[in-house]
């Protein structure tokens, strides 16, 4: 099935996924802005039919299978609304919306219209990943006690970047923070517990967060993000009779290592094909083959159960 491509928004994201798309050979049919000029000048860069310089007349393209969000975090839901009250297909860029009341909403609006719609959360669908998660599945490692991810990068103080601005939804919980979240929440669930600290930047917003998953079965999440500093940005998974350690960086990873008691190490490998957006592309094109209206690797009421984590750890450096 060909899938005829929108792209709403025109910044480094969206970019560096209209790139796979083409690469896969994916149809890229339209893009939408805010403004008209760069609508047109990203749609002359890829070689896109069709320009808008609104996103409601992207939504109303019906040339178009599924749109691409890739605005900020702050319009990712009334931007996904858009579209789906059109009769779009949507894959939003992660975090799905900034809250999970948001999230809930557009679920309801997907299911109630019959449309696909996913979280654009890329570290699902990596084959290396979905193999990890096959393995923790059969025991490879027994019972999963521990969770541990990291993703801090450095980033030069800017009051007027996206990053910094309380009031385009910055901080490095939803920025960054997301990845470790939704990856422990991959392997345990949603948690019972979630506590949180953080240093806050002069905007207001977390520059440097630890957050700690509780959970019933006594297993752990350790995790942390961060603009302050670079951190390793790896992973590792234990469990009662071994561990994965997933090298960096572990929201696309190219490897990692199984250590089993009594064995030797397993690693997996993994050329990552294009940017690694490559594989949720693929997902969004057979689940829209196949007539299903959301993934089984990121489902909704997944993305919505992150996004009630996220808003509790959020509560919590609220508090502090």
């Amino acid at each position: 099935m060909t899938i005829r491509w929108g792209i709403l928004g025109t910044g480094g994201i969206a970019r560096t996924f209209t790139e796979d798309l083409i690469l896969l050979g994916h149809e890229v049919a339209a893009v939408g802005s805010r403004a008209g000029h760069t609508a047109e000048a990203f749609a002359g860069r890829y070689g896109i039919d069709r320009a808008y310089g609104s996103y409601d007349e992207l939504a109303a393209d019906d040339r178009v299978d599924v749109v691409y969000v890739a605005t900020p975090h702050n319009s990712h839901h009334p931007a996904a609304r858009t579209c789906l009250r059109a009769g779009r297909a949507v894959l939003v860029e992660k975090p799905f919306t900034t809250t999970a009341a948001d999230a809930e909403d557009l679920a309801a609006l997907a299911r109630a219209e019959g449309l696909f719609a996913m979280e654009a959360m890329w570290t699902r669908f990596n084959p290396l990943v979905a193999r990890l998660r096959e393995l923790v599945a059969d025991g490879a490692i027994g019972e999963v006690k521990a969770v541990y991810a990291d993703f801090s990068s450095a980033w030069e103080f800017d009051p007027l970047h996206r990053l910094w601005s309380p009031e385009l939804a910055g901080g490095a919980l939803l920025d960054l923070g997301v990845y470790p979240v939704s990856f422990a929440c991959m392997l345990l669930g949603e948690p019972d517990t979630a506590q949180a600290v953080t240093t806050h930047a002069p905007t207001g917003v977390d520059a440097n967060t630890g957050i700690l998953l509780g959970y019933g079965s006594g297993a752990v999440a350790l995790l942390h993000c961060g603009f302050l500093a670079d951190s390793p940005q790896t992973a590792t998974v234990v469990g009662t009779t071994g561990r994965i350690e997933v090298a960096t960086p572990f929201f696309r990873p190219a490897a990692f290592t199984l250590h089993r008691a009594a064995a030797e190490p397993e690693t997996y490998r993994l050329e990552v094909r294009g940017h690694g957006y490559t594989y949720q592309a693929e997902e969004v094109a057979r689940c829209l083959g196949a007539g299903l209206t959301e993934s089984a690797a990121m489902p909704l009421d997944e993305s919505i159960a992150i996004l009630r984590t996220l808003d509790t750890i959020a509560t919590r450096l609220a508090d502090r």
